[in-house]
């Protein structure tokens, strides 16, 4: 669905990204993994329209993507959950949600109840704000207004950060899900590796904006994974 290739951007005289490759498609998870600083929430605002890149090429199903702006990658089906959540403090948790429909026809705009079936927790706290939430509650709140706009790629940064274990696993859960339906792509930016390499199909691990290895699932040994992450952390 999306195929990125030779990437780079600059903040001012900066360069942060040096010629990464990434797809993503249906059916499928691509993790970006790495320290703090390489560049992975960079990565995903450039995907996102968030930042222009400053070199390199991006398709969407095989077509040709200029420069999009944020709003006009949300529009043709990109969802993004940011690092930190971005939840509207002074909104309900029903008015959080409804902020995802500024991209959708108006016949569309609606909070599908599976989204509650998925995080049962925003039933309870629908009429409470966002600020008033816990950071696991706040993170469910995130996927699940990314999620109203009906995306066919979902960006992911770092859903783990801050999380107990029990919504861990039930995030987990509802990725898998997602993945498993086909029809969406998922790139998650991720550091808590047991939880990146159960879910991801693809991985892409950087350091210094550079991508350091990267393959498929199958072509990669987790032992060779964990040591790289692991080793760049400790250098």
């Amino acid at each position: 669905m999306l195929e990125a290739t030779n990437l780079t951007l600059h903040y001012g005289g900066s360069q942060i990204l040096h010629g990464i490759d990434i797809a993503a498609r249906p059916g499928a998870v691509t993790c970006v993994m790495g320290n703090n600083g390489v560049g992975k929430t960079s990565l995903m605002n450039l995907l996102a329209g968030r930042h222009p890149r400053s070199g390199g090429e991006m398709a969407w199903d095989g077509r040709p993507l200029g420069r999009m702006t944020a709003q006009g990658m949300a529009r043709m089906g990109v969802g993004y959950v940011p690092q930190g959540r971005a939840i509207f403090p002074m909104l309900t948790v029903r008015e959080n949600l409804e902020t995802g429909f500024a991209c959708l026809p108006r016949a569309e705009r609606r909070v599908p109840e599976e989204l509650f079936e998925s995080f049962p927790v925003l039933t309870e706290m629908a009429h409470r704000r966002g600020g008033d939430l816990s950071g696991g509650q706040q993170q469910q709140l995130a996927i699940a207004r990314a999620l109203i706009t009906k995306p066919k790629l979902l960006l992911l940064d770092e859903p783990t950060e801050g999380i107990q274990p029990n919504i861990i696993a039930q995030i987990g859960r509802v990725i898998a899900g997602l993945r498993d339906r086909g029809d969406m792509a998922i790139v998650l930016v991720e550091q808590f590796f047991d939880f990146a390499w159960d879910l991801g199909d693809a991985f892409l691990v950087m350091e210094r904006g550079r991508a350091v290895m990267q393959g498929p699932k199958a072509h990669l040994r987790r032992e060779d994974l964990h040591a790289r992450l692991a080793g760049h952390a400790a250098a």
